[in-house]
């Protein structure tokens, strides 16, 4: 890590404040990310997590702090600006959000035509390309959301996010709702497209499998502040009582014991 963590960082949070009302969500959350880390922001349910993701994405706006995107100051910035940054990120929301009435081809085309100067022809070939990155079967570009698996629905989601060519992949909750191997599958795929489209990859998650095989740093947050930052191996050593429930219970140490086992010869 320490190669990427020499490079500015692509996003950096610094005392970001968000309430609703009289709850606090985050109480001065900072953190940073770096050009081709695969980045997971995790902890409990309520810990402001996909808030958070909403936040870095400039659609929504926190009560103080500073968020920059690719250097530029959220603040400072136009309405055209924030379009033109935000059209640099590919985004996998939680529940995929495709187009119900369209089908996968034209989910993924949608996206292509609101660029505008793409011919009909090359707006398909390039939805092809992106259905084949993503794993999805081509013979399914014709079927609806609705009659598809979840885990082809995600793939298809994916395909979308990765249409205009982004340079930060932004994933809510990837593996949610998918079984064991699908799971695996797709955090593989992940690692896959990272590594051929050189992707920065930052994802909300709370699969503990995701946080130790596929993440190179993760935010743990927790109290409306990020609890602990690094590696698992870095968070497996905090004193945090909170980090501590969450690393080493017994779905913890099962993850763990996993990516060890693939991480040996």
């Amino acid at each position: 890590m320490e190669n990427l963590m020499d490079k500015s960082p692509v996003i950096e949070v610094d005392g970001l404040v968000t309430r609703f009302g009289s709850a606090v969500v985050h109480d001065g959350v900072r953190l940073s990310v770096y050009p081709d880390e695969i980045f997971a922001i995790a902890g409990v349910n309520g810990a402001g997590k996909s808030v958070l993701l909403r936040e870095i994405l400039l659609l929504q706006k926190p009560q103080a702090g500073i968020i920059r995107l690719f250097g530029k100051d959220a603040r400072a910035l136009s309405r055209e600006e924030i379009f033109a940054l935000r059209r640099r990120c590919g985004v996998l929301f939680q529940q995929g959000a495709l187009f119900t009435s369209l089908t996968v081809a034209d989910n993924i085309a949608a996206a292509l035509r609101e660029q505008g100067g793409l011919s009909e022809g090359l707006i398909w070939e390039i939805a092809v390309l992106k259905m084949s990155l993503a794993g999805f079967p081509i013979d399914g570009a014709s079927k609806l959301p609705d009659e598809l698996s979840g885990g082809l629905r995600k793939r298809a989601a994916l395909a979308r996010a990765i249409a205009l060519d982004p340079e930060i992949l932004f994933l809510d909750e990837p593996t949610s709702g998918l079984d064991p191997v699908s799971a695996a599958g797709f955090d593989d795929l992940v690692r896959r497209l990272k590594e051929a489209l050189k992707l920065t990859v930052v994802m909300v998650t709370h699969d503990l499998d995701s946080l130790w095989g596929l993440a190179d740093r993760v935010a743990m947050l927790g109290r409306g502040k990020v609890l602990a930052v690094g590696s698992m191996e870095d968070l497996a050593l905090s004193e945090d009582p909170s980090v501590k429930e969450y690393i080493h219970g017994p779905r913890g140490r099962s993850a763990r014991s996993q990516a060890g086992r693939k991480r040996s010869p």
